[in-house]
């Protein structure tokens, strides 16, 4: 299975018509100084920021004519900003821990850096510092190389904390001229409403199913076809998501589910009991059970008749993983009673 970073992904499906607004509006010669890029989690925001940032870095004569953001991966500006190296470029996201980054210089000093898969295994903090933000300002208050746009990336606004997000206001009320401030967001409700007004907003959709297809045979040539149209249904548009399942048997835990939930029969206690002591024994498990459950219930509250009720019961579930941990539930009960208040009302709507 393919792991592709987004700052190294050239490959973008499903956001033609964001793309043809940004390019009406370069043309244009109206570009905002800000966007902010919003959408649910894994459906290629930060792709489609990166995506930006290389058109503009790589603006050259006739950009205006260009129909899409497309970029070659072979060109000087994709590359340097892949490498982390373009001077016009920069890209604030959550470091990594204190003890982890000591581990990172170390290998570097010792002139043996760490792989991607080595670096993923390493901690990083659980929000973008004020000091990280900081640096725009050094970054905007230095002359562009060469006269081009200078671009910042944030992914994601979400991990901004209190202090970095106050310091990111005050970087969109006085943006210089040609610059670039890009805010890849999953959930634009926590944003403070004066950040939300100094950017335009892109709101990216989920992928169709056809789309989480075509990039699940992308990324994971290894599915058969059941696999990945049943990852693609389960989805919720999100190609995230559904490498996620891929990876992690989502996909039969989710047809187990299926089976308790059996509208019009008894609750399948036996299965559910199988279900809950499987996803407490791990917290990865756990964290796979909510979101395949919040998938189905989200997907009934579109298409089913009690459409508030199963709205309601999502957002129980989205906020269960937090309150297991807050309030020290039992993980076992957590999950079976939910597995229990979603089958009650399958059968109540049916």
């Amino acid at each position: 299975m393919m792991r592709i970073l987004p700052k190294d992904n050239p490959y973008l499906i499903g956001h033609e018509k964001a793309e043809k607004l940004f390019l009406e509006a370069y043309r244009a010669g109206t570009l905002h100084h800000a966007f902010l890029i919003e959408g649910r989690l894994g459906i290629g925001k930060a792709t489609f920021a990166y995506k930006i940032a290389r058109f503009l870095l790589e603006e050259r004569t006739g950009a205006e004519n260009r129909q899409t953001l497309d970029v070659s991966p072979t060109s000087s500006a994709f590359l340097q900003i892949s490498n982390g190296a373009h001077p016009n470029f920069k890209a604030i996201e959550k470091d990594y821990i204190e003890t982890d980054k000591k581990k990172i210089i170390k290998a570097i000093k010792d002139g043996e850096p760490l792989d991607e898969a080595s670096l993923q295994n390493l901690k990083k903090s659980s929000v973008i510092k004020i000091d990280d933000v900081r640096e725009i300002r050094s970054f905007f208050s230095k002359k562009s190389f060469d006269g081009s746009w200078r671009v910042v990336l944030i992914d994601s606004a979400d991990d901004l904390n209190p202090a970095s997000a106050n310091a990111i206001l005050k970087v969109l009320e006085e943006p210089p001229a040609k610059s670039m401030i890009l805010l890849v967001c999953n959930n634009p409700n926590t944003l403070l409403a004066t950040i939300k007004s100094r950017c335009l907003r892109l709101n990216l959709e989920p992928l169709s199913e056809e789309n989480v297809a075509t990039l699940l045979r992308r990324y994971a040539p290894e599915l058969s076809e059941r696999e990945v149209s049943g990852l693609a249904k389960i989805s919720g548009g999100s190609i995230g998501d559904a490498l996620n399942y891929a990876q992690n048997n989502g996909l039969a835990l989710y047809e187990k589910m299926q089976s308790v939930f059996g509208a019009g029969t008894r609750f399948n206690l036996k299965t559910a009991l199988d279900l809950a002591n499987t996803g407490a024994a791990d917290d990865e498990v756990f964290e796979l059970m909510i979101s395949l459950m919040s998938q189905f219930v989200f997907q009934m509250a579109l298409d089913g008749q009690e459409k508030s009720k199963f709205a309601e019961i999502y957002t129980y579930i989205l906020r269960l993983k937090n309150e297991v941990v807050a309030l020290n539930m039992d993980k076992k009960q957590a999950l079976l009673n939910t597995l229990y208040l979603i089958s009650k009302e399958v059968s109540n709507a049916c």
